[in-house]
């Protein structure tokens, strides 16, 4: 089939933004570019997200409130962007998250009034806060919450230390595999051997779905999963499962195919793969348009593919 993805979708994606330039050139051309990286702080995406922070190094109202300009959810994007790890500001902003969310099992949650961690908000905190490099002592707290939550299945639901369901959720175990991963690949050795367990069965229960349907009945298990808005937020997709997949370097599965083929379909004629409408909420700003071919979109897409050389 060639090279993939063909040269003119390389050079669209490198007429985006530089977080776009840095990541294709990194995960597509196998080229670190830390100049590249440098950039992401200073203009474009990442300078404006830097530059809606409030005084006392916070976002938006709350931790978490509103969503999408909140703390929690601007560190994610910032993370995601591929902003530079020793990033002086960013830093100072997660430990103030960590001096404030002393909540009294050791994780971090949505709330001000109840005091119970949530498990999804507490993967996606561990995720960037490893990114960022902060002190494996700083982390064990919010590792240990975590373990403390893993489900019979495998997986982990964000209910399950206030609900207690049944059955493990998609969307929180993807954000705790994305946290777990980021954790062990800054180096970090606390609490490993389980980690690691609990990784191979959080991901053993993704594969047990096929990434998007029913173990007993082989249904769709929501429509929501075969569509890709971004960013993904705490929200589970097809998409977001199989890059945790393809990042970790996890080896292919035949349950994977059928998740394949469904982005192999969704790509088109020239290439490139279109954005869903944006979960809603407020926005510091819109990234890219619903409905449009997707630079990030293509990327990700581009970079499972290209790992599983389909």
């Amino acid at each position: 089939m060639g090279d993939f993805p063909e040269q003119s979708v390389i050079d669209w994606l490198l007429e985006g933004d530089v977080a776009i330039q840095y990541a294709t050139r990194r995960d597509l051309l196998d080229e670190e570019r830390p100049d590249l990286r440098a950039r992401i702080a200073t203009e474009g995406w990442g300078q404006r997200l830097l530059a809606a922070r409030n005084a006392d190094t916070s976002w938006g109202r709350e931790f978490y409130q509103p969503k999408w300009t909140s703390t929690h959810y601007t560190l994610l994007d910032l993370r995601n962007l591929g902003i530079a790890p020793d990033n002086a500001v960013i830093r100072e902003s997660i430990a103030r998250v960590l001096a404030t969310q002393n909540y009294p099992d050791g994780g971090v949650g949505p709330g001000k009034t109840d005091r119970r961690s949530d498990v999804c908000v507490a993967g996606m905190f561990l995720n960037y806060a490893s990114y960022f490099q902060t002190p494996e002592t700083k982390l064990k707290r919010i590792v240990d919450f975590i373990l403390g939550q893993r489900m019979q299945d495998g997986g982990y639901n964000c209910l399950s230390n206030s609900a207690h369901p049944h059955h493990s959720s998609l969307h929180t175990s993807v954000s705790v595999l994305e946290g777990f991963q980021q954790f062990l690949s800054e180096g970090n050795t606390y609490r490993s051997p389980e980690i690691r367990t609990s990784l191979s069965a959080a991901r053993e229960f993704i594969l047990m779905h096929r990434f998007y349907r029913s173990d007993h009945t082989g249904k769709v298990i929501s429509p929501a999963f075969l569509k890709w808005p971004y960013p993904f937020r705490w929200k589970y997709n097809v998409l977001r499962g199989l890059d945790h997949f393809a990042m970790a370097r996890m080896p292919l599965d035949e349950r994977m195919h059928d998740a394949l083929d469904h982005l192999e379909a969704k790509r088109l004629p020239d290439g490139r793969w279109r954005v869903n409408s944006a979960h809603p909420g407020q926005q510091h700003f819109i990234m890219e348009r619903a409905g449009q071919p997707s630079r990030w979109i293509t990327l990700i897409a581009s970079r499972v593919l290209r790992f599983y050389s389909r």
